[in-house]
């Protein structure tokens, strides 16, 4: 049976390492890619229990194994990763429903992954569904990017309740930006 909760272990966050070094788009195929979806940020376990010191990561559990992720970034953990800062950078620059993104509580998902073999059951919409229910009372959005090359997760973004704001470039790569308004269930 798969739990999901938040990280409360050190071999929880060599977990989640464990299972992003598998899904990084350079570590797979193309074909993999494309059909499988990917991951394209590289942190170091330093900068895991970075975050996790901040705010706690969401974790899917097969008995011990890590089998899926979302990553809890806020605004103190920024500076620390250039593809994090850029994704907050251009977030602040943007406005939603009237409002400036920069003088609003919000959360990035600093990266989401499930294990191949864990694919198409739902982990994804669990993992999100626990994130809300622990952070929704610190904050009214939930943001992320979605590389353009990657249509499995933003389809899996948009069935969560996530909607495109706007698109980017960075890294020679296009990608939507995708909000989750929290504050309709508040």
């Amino acid at each position: 049976m798969i739990l999901i909760k938040r990280v409360t272990e050190g071999a929880e966050l060599e977990g989640i390492q464990h299972l992003q070094c598998k899904n990084l788009k350079h570590r797979i195929s193309k074909e993999e890619a494309d059909a499988q979806g990917f991951v394209t940020a590289e942190y170091s376990l330093d900068f895991f229990k970075m975050m996790h010191e901040s705010n706690p990561a969401i974790i899917a559990k097969d008995g011990n194994e890590v089998v899926g992720y979302a990553l809890v970034a806020v605004k103190s953990t920024r500076h620390h990763h250039e593809l994090l800062a850029g994704l907050f950078d251009a977030i602040d620059k943007l406005s939603y429903q009237g409002f400036l993104l920069a003088t609003s509580k919000y959360v990035v998902v600093g990266q989401l992954c499930v294990a191949k073999e864990q694919r198409g059951q739902g982990l994804v919409q669990k993992m999100y569904n626990h994130f809300k229910e622990s952070l929704c009372n610190e904050f009214d959005y939930c943001i992320t990017d979605v590389a353009q090359g990657n249509p499995r997760s933003l389809k899996a973004h948009k069935s969560t309740g996530f909607q495109v704001i706007d698109t980017l470039i960075y890294g020679g790569e296009g990608w939507d930006i995708v909000l989750w308004d929290w504050t309709s269930s508040k």
